[in-house]
This record gives structure tokens, sequence and C-alpha cells, in this order.
């Protein structure tokens, strides 16, 4: 087993999101985002004997931080794909799931991956570096409709189509194969006043089409919903209002869409109960860990 990297990854809402799964000693538990291993590792120490956590990462980098416990199981892959996994080690439900989600300090503070303006990088952006299109394949392939509606969804960016215009304008003369590249772009079409926080959205835009990170939350949440045995629970942090939204939705009324379905009183038929209020960090998590700042921590609990 590698050393851990402690400076992989600061998680967020540490003691609030594992207390929220109010754990249970012989429980099962999945972590779906294993990153640098802080939550699994907080998840294990309340585990007895008999308990047992699975977790997931689709980044080879986060191998480096596997726990050598035999209560542990590491799960190479992307979460979507948790119904798949928990069917082949055996198991058929679980006592709770937690999910810190977005990206990882590890990844923007990597000047290699292109995750991040602050550094000049090829434009990668994939969580899995193994399969699937960069953001450079993207920008160089995708019609000027198609980007336009990625920066419009992902990214919510009301200029959505004079940036794609840009891009194809832009391509034509020279290949956008780097963060400078792609910066220099986009970054004339920004405003002013606001011109880091829309990079940041242009950025995140891409990266969630990169990583199909919309698509993959849904089939998570999907699984887990049907994984979670009753009284188990979800404790997800999200970053941003797309992913917050998805979330939402599937705790308050059992889909990503939000579609409330009534029973024959005219109840809210949901296969979970709220636990407590939305949770934000505090001042003191927020200065000393700036990712945590836009952090959301919604509990839930399977009825």
């Amino acid at each position: 087993m590698c050393k851990p990297d402690h400076t992989y990854h600061v998680p967020v809402l540490l003691k609030e999101s594992v207390d929220g799964l109010d754990i249970q000693p012989d429980g099962i538990y999945v972590d779906v985002t294993f990153g640098g291993g802080g939550h699994s590792r907080e998840i294990l120490s309340r585990l007895g004997k008999k308990g047992h956590l699975y977790s997931f990462d689709q980044d080879a980098d986060a191998e480096k931080n596997i726990v050598n416990d035999d209560r542990f199981t590491f799960v190479r892959s992307n979460f979507r794909y948790i119904t798949h996994w928990m069917r082949y080690y055996g198991v058929e439900q679980i006592d709770g799931l937690l999910g810190d989600l977005g990206v990882s300090s590890h990844h923007f503070d990597d000047e290699t991956r292109g995750f991040s303006f602050r550094f000049d990088a090829p434009l990668d952006m994939r969580m899995n570096k193994r399969a699937g299109q960069t953001a450079a394949d993207i920008l160089a392939n995708y019609t000027e409709e198609q980007l336009a509606d990625v920066f419009y969804l992902y990214g919510e960016l009301k200029n959505a189509r004079r940036i794609a215009k840009a891009i194809v304008e832009a391509r034509k003369v020279k290949a956008i194969k780097t963060t400078e590249d792609f910066s220099h772009t986009t970054e004339q079409l920004l405003r002013t006043e606001r011109e880091k926080k829309d990079l940041a959205r242009v950025y995140q835009a891409l990266r969630i089409e990169v990583n199909h990170e919309m698509d993959a939350l849904r089939d998570m949440l999907k699984g887990a919903t049907a994984l979670l045995r009753e009284g188990g629970r979800m404790s997800i942090i999200t970053y941003h209002s797309l992913e917050d939204r998805i979330v939402k939705n599937v705790m308050k009324a059992g889909n990503a869409e939000g579609k409330v379905e009534q029973d024959f009183y005219g109840r809210t038929a949901s296969p979970f109960r709220l636990i407590g209020k939305v949770t934000t960090p505090g001042s003191e998590e927020q200065q000393h860990n700036p990712r945590s700042r836009s952090a959301k921590l919604r509990i839930a609990e399977k009825v």
C-alpha cells in the first residue's frame, strides 16, 4: 500500500457529514467520493469489527490513499455504477452512503490536469484519465450549438451563444489545447467586474460535460435509493446549484426531476425523510479550506 497523501484533499464538513449517517457499528456503508480518504477514515473509526466500508473513486491518483483495513474495500470506478459493484460484492442493502461532490482540491491544485485557469496546462479535465474525451477534444469537435448548450446548461451563462461562437471562430485559426488558449478565447466576453466568477463557470461547464457529472449523479442517487435499507441514511455535500438541485429533488420527491407523487390521502410519497436543515461550513472552516465556502450538506433517511 502506498503512503497516504494527506494534502490530496481536505475533507469538507467532516464531522457533520459522518455524524449525519448515524453510524451503526456493524453496518455496511459506502463513500462514493474517496479522494484523500478523509471521510472514509472517519467512517471506519466508528465501525466495529463486523462493519464494512466500500469507497469509490475513478481517479488513479486516489489509490495512493487506500486504507489498509480488512473492513475496507476500494472500488476503482465511477460512482454511477454503484448498483453493479454492490451486486458484484454480494451486497443487497447498505446502511448509509456519503458523497462529497464536485472537484477535489487535489484536482484544482494539480497543474497538469487542466481543471483550473490558475495554471497553463493541457485541457484534459478528465477525472478518469484512462477513458473518455478530453476538454480539448470537446472544444475541437462539438458544433457551435452543442457548445452553447454546454455553457448555458452547466455554466448558467447568459452569453453562452457568444462564447460558443468565439470558440468556433478561434479554433479555425488555432486549436484550443491548453487552459491559456481557452481562457484567452473566452475571457474577453466576460464582464470585467465578474470575470473570475464567470471564468470559473466556463471551466465548470466544460468539466461537467467532460465527466458527464450530472448523468453520473442521477444514476448514483437512483442506485443509492434502491440500496439503502429502511432507516439507512444518505449524507451528501454539494457545491453548485446544478448538483444541489438534483440531490434536493431526490431527497424530497424520490427522483432527480423533483416530480412529487402523492398517496391516497394526498401526502407526499417520498422514499426519504429529511434530517435537520441544510448545513453549511462555519467561518473557521471556510477560512482554512476555501473550497468549503460554497458547500451545502443535506441528509435524508430512507423510510
